[in-house]
């Protein structure tokens, strides 16, 4: 009788023991789950609250409400052009900003990304630091960027007469630009990729990516 009362107990025991191990495991899944999918929510924000202010800003691009200050914005507005960095006049709203136009004068923006050892705070050793100069001033903005990347084009003529776009080459890009020297860009694609800043468990679950490309923007003051 004692011995068929302790290989119960010790029955018991095992079974609760599965029991509460199986529990602890689907207490984890379901966490896991509710991490991943609130990142994936977290990472698609990110991703179109910085494709909606480059998408703004590059579209604007050699736009000024008083047209004397940019007489040839196709051959002044882009100041500086590399495949990670960019610089560029335009005319950006003031505060209130009841007036969408701006207000006639003149504003130097510069998108460029930082180095990888600049986010030392975060676990995901790829992000990195996008950075947004206007007028000297610089705004750094961490949303899990990793790859920011701009190619430039320009019109072409083909044999048979129409227009397309040829890609400028790196090498083809000077460093500095002379004012009132076309640069012949007409066009830009935009490719940025970010991640999430942590992982619920990096080992087994790798950073969540997503992947946005703009082919072909371009702002109308170039190609007038």
């Amino acid at each position: 009788m004692g011995t068929t009362v302790i290989l119960d107990v010790i029955g018991s025991m095992i079974i609760g023991g599965i029991l509460l191990l199986t529990l602890f495991r689907m207490n984890d899944t379901a966490t896991r789950n509710t991490y991943n999918f609130s990142g994936e929510l977290t990472l698609q924000e990110n991703l179109v609250a910085t494709v909606e202010v480059l998408e703004y800003d590059f579209r604007k691009i050699g736009y000024c409400e008083d047209p004397l200050e940019l007489p040839n914005p196709e051959e002044n507005s882009i100041l500086f052009a590399d495949t990670s960095e960019i610089k560029f006049l335009t005319d950006l709203m003031v505060p209130p900003y009841d007036d969408p136009q701006g207000d006639g004068i003149l504003d130097t923006i510069q998108y460029y990304l930082g180095p990888p050892s600049g986010l030392s705070g975060t676990p995901n050793p790829n992000d990195r630091m996008l950075y947004r100069v206007v007028n000297g001033v610089p705004t750094g903005v961490n949303l899990g960027i990793t790859y920011f990347k701009i190619r430039y084009f320009r019109d072409s003529l083909t044999a048979l007469g129409s227009t397309t776009l040829a890609e400028i080459l790196p090498t083809q890009l000077p460093k500095i630009y002379v004012p009132g020297t076309p640069t012949g860009i007409t066009a830009l694609q935009i490719d940025i990729k970010v991640e999430n800043t942590a992982a619920y468990d990096e080992g087994n679950n790798p950073y969540r990516q997503a992947f946005w490309r703009q082919i072909r923007l371009s702002s109308r003051n170039l190609n007038r």
